[in-house]
């Protein structure tokens, strides 16, 4: 009868260990993932801002040569492009508005999809994509939205203006 007792009270000291092992582990994983959410977002801001200052780059060498050219053509006038303000880019990714900026709809739609999980409206889809940083101009951009939405291949309409990606779709069909 005392054997069994040591053996329970072993058995019963190793599952304590065991527990307290799983939850310390627990909490690694927990402050790795949020570690890994930081770096993801970190790496996105520095992804934007290598997409502004590439095409802040463009549009001074084509700014340089219409200049140039503007001036063999008309020696002595000035000559004024219009060019977007790119640092205005650059303050709004620095302030967190720019999640999208430099991407196409699709491109973004398919980001935002990929985050969200799950299908979304395109009134939803705008809003987060404006909220992000890209503008849309017309008079019904959520109709623009749907329509290039519904011509890319990436994604699937699954009830009226509400999209999915078309591969996680699969891979969640396929598990």
């Amino acid at each position: 009868m005392e054997e069994l007792k040591d053996i329970i009270d072993g058995l019963e000291q190793r599952v304590s260990v065991y527990k307290s092992k799983l939850q310390e582990l627990q909490k690694k994983r927990d402050r790795v993932e949020e570690e890994i959410k930081s770096v993801k977002k970190y790496l996105e801001l520095a992804e934007t801002l290598y997409r502004v200052e590439v095409d802040k780059a463009k549009l001074a060498n084509l700014s340089n040569q219409i200049l140039a050219e503007s001036d063999k053509e008309k020696p002595g006038k000035a000559f004024f492009t219009s060019v977007p303000d790119v640092t205005d880019q650059s303050r709004e990714i620095l302030l967190g508005k720019s999640k999208y900026v430099g991407l196409s709809v699709p491109q973004a739609a398919f980001l935002l999809l990929k985050e969200n999980g799950k299908p979304m409206h395109a009134k939803d889809i705008y809003q987060k994509l404006a909220d992000g940083g890209i503008r849309i101009r017309g008079k019904t951009p959520v109709t623009s939205i749907a329509i290039s939405l519904n011509r890319d291949k990436r994604f699937k309409k699954v009830a009226p203006n509400t999209f999915e990606i078309v591969e996680e779709r699969i891979l969640q069909t396929a598990s």
